[in-house]
């Protein structure tokens, strides 16, 4: 089968398409004919080994000390379920499927991947393209869990910062859908997005620090890793939640000090995996609640030409990644 490998780390340029084994499931797996994929800025990252200090040594026994331990990146997919192992009871041949696969050792980037049953892999959208769906099991499920541990309410004043791309347009219909006041931030470029999404307000953060109009709010939702995070603690109301979905270790220190010395409370790290995640977020898909947002699509041969794009750094909601052109519904 053909796949997106990488032997090195560094630039787009490492990335080659060429013939690996296909899998074949084991008695408790499936095997999945992929049609779509992603390119997230964890791919990016994990590409390019671009991590923050405190985070090498903890990243190089992870990702590999002196070449990548896997050699497919790609953490989402959907597709179509070619083959069942013996034991699997949740799934047939034929069901169209969209996963994550980040906690498999990724692996997206390729015709063919293999898949628990009771990994994070669920039945398709069936008003969702491939492309759509692939481009759920990530931003959808990252915006879903750190919206709930805030125990967000309707009423409440929740501003997201990087709202234009992956996690922050899926953070945007989920706060809605919650009934909360969502004040978006990101370009100007992107207000018209972000605002047919479900935007209150938006914020052109090249423009206005937000944490300096004088407006305070009971949740604050750091997508990007990029706000201060002084100056979010002071925008953020005595008993607000403050949730940073790219939380180096320095941060997260003050986070955990200032959840304990205050009655605020900070939330990082990422969701568990939990496949009923995947299958609520359908469910409101279906429903017309929320839905993908998509950038641009490449078809595999243009792998490097899609990572160049990621890594400038200003993609709106997510980058596909088309493995089999002749599949998109």
């Amino acid at each position: 089968m053909k796949a997106i490998v990488y032997h090195q780390y560094g630039s787009p340029d490492v990335l080659r398409l060429e013939e690996v084994e296909k899998p074949t499931p084991k008695d408790n797996e499936v095997l999945v004919k992929v049609y779509a994929t992603t390119v997230t800025a964890g791919d990016s990252r994990m590409r390019s080994f671009t991590v923050p200090l405190s985070f090498w040594l903890f990243a190089r026994i992870a990702l590999g000390f002196r070449k990548p331990k896997n050699a497919v990146l790609g953490m989402e997919l959907a597709g179509e379920i070619e083959a069942v192992g013996k034991d699997v009871k949740l799934f047939k041949k034929g069901d169209h499927v969209f996963a994550s696969v980040i906690e498999h050792g990724c692996g997206a980037y390729a015709e063919y991947k293999c898949l628990p049953e009771d990994g994070l892999l669920a039945i398709k959208p069936t008003s969702m393209s491939y492309e759509e769906a692939a481009a759920v099991p990530i931003g959808g499920r990252t915006a879903l869990y750190f919206l709930r541990e805030a125990n967000i309410q309707s009423g409440q004043n929740v501003l997201i910062y990087g709202a234009s791309g992956s996690v922050g347009t899926f953070a945007v219909q989920l706060a809605r859908h919650y009934g909360a006041e969502v004040t978006a931030v990101c370009s100007s470029s992107n207000f018209a997005l972000v605002k047919s999404l479900g935007a209150d307000k938006v914020i052109d953060y090249t423009k206005e620090d937000f944490t300096k109009n004088g407006e305070t709010y009971d949740v604050i939702f750091d997508t990007v890793g990029k706000g201060s995070f002084s100056d979010c603690m002071r925008s953020l109301k005595k008993e607000g939640s403050y949730l940073q979905a790219v939380s180096a270790p320095a941060i997260s220190l003050r986070m955990l000090w200032t959840s304990i010395t205050s009655s605020k409370k900070t939330v990082g790290g990422g969701p568990p995996p939990k496949p009923e995640d995947l299958v609520f977020l359908s469910e409101l898909i279906e429903a017309g609640k929320i839905k993908s947002v998509i950038d641009r699509c490449y078809p595999m041969a243009q792998i490097v030409e899609a990572h160049k794009y990621v890594d400038i750094g200003h993609k709106k909601g997510n980058v596909v990644i088309l493995v089999d052109r002749n599949n998109k519904t």
